[in-house]
């Protein structure tokens, strides 16, 4: 009896409201069963000891009558009670943990859910960090209201450009994640560099301002035995080579070390006249 209870108090019985209805039909079903055997218990043995004020039959005809007038009505009612009142928490519950895992300025997923995700994610898939260019600079020239305008717009964008399968979550300040699985790898890098030139090629309305911004991305790929926390180091380190190698661009991992070779060469920063940016990236890809 215990254990069947707990298991109609289940929260997820209780989200929708004819749900309700039926654990109130169960409850009041169940009463009269009880009831029912009680009677076959008790009625016997008070008739072979005489205690019975009327006949066998007109006893059992009352306990009947009480068991589906009282107890069942009085029953259904309290399990309606209940179950609505467990029906209003356990949609409470569901928006507190759609809010816990949820930004609210994007509307998109959070680093903890996207976290969550990137460790269920199994099988064939990249990782990819979107980072928008220079956005501090925004901050400072247009005011936070733009920013926060700039952040909701390329969230739109990234929920438009990828499908069900994918994950997208804004990861912090102006950093985007997007897991993107069920496609050749070939197929999901032109998805990410279709996002990116359709960033770049469009201006945002914010406050009466129409704002141009880049963004770059760095691609890592999931594969079995590798960590999550490997993948999203080097999805993490590709990012960082895009930004060093002029923004705007995107560089999956298996480029890294043509990239920061040739890319840091072509821009003049030899030996002699280099940056610190530049050695920190050249030291994270072992040149």
């Amino acid at each position: 009896m215990r254990n069947w209870m707990s298991l109609q108090a289940d929260f997820g019985n209780f989200q929708y409201r004819g749900n309700v209805y039926v654990f109130a039909l169960k409850m009041s079903f169940l009463t009269i069963i009880l009831s029912g055997v009680i009677m076959a218990l008790t009625i016997p043995p008070l008739r072979l000891l005489g205690l019975l004020p009327v006949t066998l039959w007109h006893a059992i005809g009352f306990g009947a009558i009480f068991s589906w007038l009282v107890g069942g009505t009085v029953s259904g009612m309290l399990s309606l009670a209940a179950g609505f009142a467990l029906h209003e928490l356990t949609l409470s519950r569901a928006e507190f943990e759609k809010l816990s895992r949820t930004d609210t300025l994007s509307g998109l997923l959070n680093r903890r859910a996207f976290t969550e995700a990137l460790e269920n994610t199994e099988g064939n898939a990249s990782l990819v960090i979107f980072d928008v260019d220079r956005f501090k600079a925004i901050n400072d020239r247009f005011g936070h209201g733009c920013g926060d305008a700039v952040i909701t717009a390329v969230s739109a964008m990234l929920i438009s450009a990828f499908d069900d399968m994918s994950v997208v979550a804004r990861l912090g300040g102006e950093e985007f994640g997007v897991i993107i699985s069920g496609e050749p790898l070939e197929a999901r890098m032109e998805r990410i560099e279709g996002v990116r030139t359709r960033i770049a090629s469009g201006a945002i309305a914010a406050e009466g301002h129409d704002i141009r911004i880049t963004v770059s991305g760095g691609v890592a790929d999931l594969a079995a035995g590798r960590s999550k926390q490997a993948v999203y180091a080097s999805a993490d380190r590709a990012l960082y080579l895009a930004k060093a190698l002029g923004r705007n661009r995107v560089v999956h991992e298996r480029e890294g070390l043509h990239h920061a070779w040739h890319g840091l060469v072509d821009n003049g920063l030899n030996a002699k006249g280099r940056s610190d940016e530049s050695d920190n990236v050249m030291q994270a890809y072992g040149i």
